[in-house]
Formats: structure tokens, C-alpha cells, sequence
């Protein structure tokens, strides 16, 4: 038997999104290989733990996130994976959530909703929250859009204290036109301005909608009104991950390129469940998709409901949503396809069933072309 390779994981086990790192690492395990694994309990940016700096192992998986960490894995002298955005170690390969797609799907979920104001909560010490500021803002300008933007302030800031911080939050919040969509760097942020709009009886969704990253479904469900979240394939980072850091263990040579993961959606819940459109045929127009896009509908379907003609709602809808009734349609449909992938153990014909497709294969069709991959391929990398 070939002796077991000794690894260590260097991951919070603090969050949601490293939790599923994890998960993504053991069920590579599970059906790859096995591991000796040292897992210390830690939270985010912790100092590395004593007895690694006379580990004598095979391989580390780490969130690299802080100079500290990064010395002493340099000295180590065995295959790194990094799964953070930091970039402390650029010899490393690394594996992270595509930030600038995070961005992009945030922007384009207020759009869909009517927005056209916009915010960004940042953790401006975090590369990744640089990485989702940037690409948030840009997707902004592109559609000659404003965005507003809050930095937080390192807790060891000198003279910091969380009753100020709290209060400079508060401040910016008022200040900001209304109605905005703010995109939370990830969930706790999200929780906290959640929390200001019910001090201040700022109206959620209507007033301020908020969209966190994620998705802590325990975190997203406690928050005042449930907040919506970004779902990251943290569990295909993980499992990617893995596999790299197996084939360095066994020789092969790993260039030090990004590994970048799409997430998998938005999970919609009440913090930004609206329509803030002031066209009052288009937002009607959007309600009733969002209501009935699954039960088989068309945009003849949606006419009979809005007393204009096709020319002129396609039109409307284009100027303001920037796409038209039977794009949304085909997205709303997508986007629980997506849902009941991850989410339940239905069958294709029976999601097929309940999204408004005549079949499977007419499903399977549409999925790859809106994905790059078909319904099976998705479902297993989350």
C-alpha cells in the first residue's frame, strides 16, 4: 500500500463559504484518494498555528490571507494550493470565486428589478471585496450608472470602536438616494445594513434593497427580512483545489495560473423581492413573469394581461430592462431550473415539468445554451 500523504488545511472553519471549501475537499477524498489531514480550528486571517512550523508533511491547502500565514507556509517546502484572493505566495497556484462574475450577476440582479442606483458596503482589507468593489462599479459605469460606495474600517484601526463605525455606516445610508440597491461585500455586511434600515425604519425592499455573498443560509434567514444572497461553488473550489494539490504531491508540475469559479446563481429572498420601476405597465408586465415565467407562458400570454401592444411593451421593457419579454421569460425559467438543481433530488423530466418545458431534452437544450454545460455536469459541481 503506498503510504498515506500527510496535508494540512490552513481554511476557517468560521463561515459558510470556507465551511463548503471543506466539504468540497472531503468529497474529493471521498472518491479520489486519501489523506492524512491536519485541520486546526481557526477564524479568518488567524496567525498560524504553532506546531506548523515543525510540520513535517506531504502538502497545504491554505486561505493564504495575511503575511504571517504566508511566512511560514514559504518555508515549508512542499506543494501550496492557495484557495484565497490575497495572493500573498504568487508562486502558488490558486483557486478562488470569480469576483468579477460575482460583481456582474449582482449588478444585472437590481437591474432586473428596476434599479438605477447603486451601492457597495466594501471590507477594503479583503482583495476579494476589492476584486467584487471594482467589478460592481464598473458594470455600473458601463450602463452610465452611478455607484456609491461605503469602505469599513479595520477593527485595529487606532481609536476604532463598533458603536462609531456603526454610526458612520448609519450616516452613509441616509445620505444615499433612494431607491438603491446595495451590494453587500458578503452576508455579515449585508446583516448589518439589514439591522441600520430597521433602526432608522428605512422601507426593505422598497427603499433599499440588499444583496449579500455566500449565501449562509442561517445568517440569510435570521436577517430582517430574509436577505438574498450570491451562492459561490465554494464545493467545486474545494474539490478543484484538491485535485491540484495531488498531482503536485505526485510530481507534476502545477504553473502558479488563477482557477477562477463562476457561482452558481442568486437565491432570492425578501431583501430584494421587488419591482422598483416607475412604468407601471412594465412592472406589471414583470410581475406577472416572475409569478407565472414556469407554468408554460409566452409573450402573447403577458399581452393579455398589459393593454399595450407587442411593439411597444418590447420596446419599453428593452429601454428599461434591458431585454425583452421573451428574454426574461427564458431567464426566470433558467433561473429555478438552476434552483431545483441544487436544491432537490428531481429528475430532468420532472424539473422539466415544473419550469415550463415540454421536455427534457428541450430543457437540456436550453440550459447548455444559456450555461456551457448541461443540467447533470451543473448539479454535480454544487
Amino acid at each position: 500500500m503506498p503510504q498515506q500523504k500527510s496535508v494540512a488545511l490552513l481554511i476557517e472553519t468560521s463561515n459558510a463559504y470556507a465551511r463548503n471549501l471543506l466539504s468540497g475537499i472531503v468529497s474529493y477524498l471521498h472518491t479520489q484518494t486519501s489523506w492524512s489531514v491536519s485541520l486546526p480550528e481557526q477564524h479568518r486571517g488567524a496567525d498560524p498555528p504553532t506546531w506548523l512550523r515543525s510540520w513535517k508533511g506531504d502538502g497545504v491547502i491554505a486561505r493564504i490571507e495575511t503575511e504571517s500565514i504566508a511566512k511560514v507556509i514559504r518555508r515549508l517546502k512542499v506543494p501550496i494550493v492557495d484557495v484565497s484572493a490575497a495572493r500573498h505566495v504568487p508562486s502558488a497556484p490558486w483557486v478562488e470565486t470569480d469576483d468579477s462574475a460575482m460583481a456582474e450577476a449582482a449588478f444585472q440582479h437590481f437591474r432586473e428589478r428596476g434599479f438605477r442606483q447603486f451601492a457597495f458596503l466594501a471590507e477594503p482589507e479583503f482583495t476579494w471585496s476589492n476584486l467584487r468593489e471594482a467589478g460592481f462599479i464598473k458594470a455600473a459605469q458601463a450602463s452610465n450608472f452611478q455607484c456609491h460606495v461605503f469602505h469599513s474600517r479595520k477593527p485595529d484601526t487606532r481609536n476604532f470602536s463598533w458603536a462609531q463605525e456603526r454610526n458612520r455606516m448609519g450616516h452613509w445610508l441616509r445620505q444615499l438616494p433612494r431607491p438603491v440597491g446595495i451590494f453587500a461585500c458578503y452576508d455579515i455586511k449585508g446583516q448589518q445594513v439589514l439591522d441600520l434600515c430597521r433602526e432608522q425604519s428605512i422601507s426593505v425592499p422598497e427603499e433599499v434593497a440588499v444583496l449579500g455573498v455566500d449565501n449562509d443560509e442561517l445568517l440569510c434567514d435570521l436577517c430582517n427580512p430574509p436577505l438574498s444572497s450570491i451562492m459561490p461553488a465554494a464545493q467545486q473550489a474545494g474539490r478543484q483545489a484538491a485535485e491540484l494539490l495531488e498531482l503536485m504531491m505526485d510530481g507534476q508540475k502545477v504553473p502558479p495560473l488563477p482557477h477562477l469559479i463562476k457561482p452558481l446563481g442568486i437565491v432570492t429572498r425578501q431583501s430584494t423581492d421587488v419591482i422598483a420601476i416607475d412604468d407601471q405597465d412594465v412592472a406589471d408586465a414583470m410581475k406577472f413573469i416572475r409569478d407565472h415565467a414556469c407554468e408554460g407562458i409566452n409573450v402573447n400570454t403577458v399581452l393579455d394581461t398589459i393593454p399595450l401592444s407587442r411593439r411597444v411593451l418590447e420596446k419599453r421593457f428593452q429601454e428599461i430592462i434591458g431585454r425583452t419579454p421573451h428574454q426574461e421569460i427564458a431567464r426566470r425559467r433558467l433561473e429555478q431550473v438552476r434552483r431545483l438543481l441544487i436544491e432537490t433530488d428531481l429528475t430532468l423530466r420532472q424539473i422539466a415539468s415544473k419550469t415550463g418545458f415540454r421536455n427534457e431534452e428541450y430543457l437540456s437544450v436550453a440550459f447548455r445554451k444559456a450555461t456551457g454545460i448541461s443540467p447533470g455536469q451543473y448539479r454535480k459541481q454544487t
